[in-house]
């Protein structure tokens, strides 16, 4: 073979390995920092991951609310209208937050009760992620309790 031909092809060769471990290494990156949302139903089937950040999205019950004076500290419930489980969550929360909002809390689970490091409210009720509306439109058919006692 000629040698300006092996060259080239020892060039793409070597090219293709680069990208190919190049995509590797995005791929992965990519995935680590990625954050699936779940209902309280999904957590409570153990669907979500137990030692790793995801969101939990779902409907803040009635008299759950409750503050650490002095502190930021809050904890509170949140339903898909099957399941709640309860969120501790220690900083500021959104204006839009209160009793019977939607929410969408990540974090990760700690002993039984989701720990989140950020909160956000929905603000009206024109946007709700996909898996969300068919998560709570699966909730709903399901329908067995409320926000009732844990």
């Amino acid at each position: 073979m000629n040698p300006t031909r092996t060259r080239r092809i020892w060039f793409i060769v070597l090219l293709l390995v680069v990208a190919a471990v190049a995509g590797t290494l995005i791929t992965f990156a990519m995935q680590e920092n990625m954050t699936y949302l779940y209902t309280p139903t999904q957590v409570k089937n153990k669907e979500a991951p137990e030692d790793a950040n995801f969101r939990l999205g779902g409907v803040v019950c009635e008299g759950s609310i409750k503050r650490t004076e002095s502190t930021l500290a809050v904890s509170f419930s949140v339903t898909d209208r099957v399941n709640q489980i309860i969120v501790l969550h220690e900083g500021i929360l959104p204006d839009m937050f209160k009793e019977g909002t939607s929410i969408i809390a990540t974090g990760k689970m700690q002993g039984g009760k989701f720990t989140a490091n950020e909160v956000l409210a929905k603000h009206d009720e024109t946007y709700t992620p996909k898996e969300m509306q068919d998560a709570m439109k699966k909730a709903k058919e399901l329908q067995t309790k409320s926000c009732g006692a844990l």
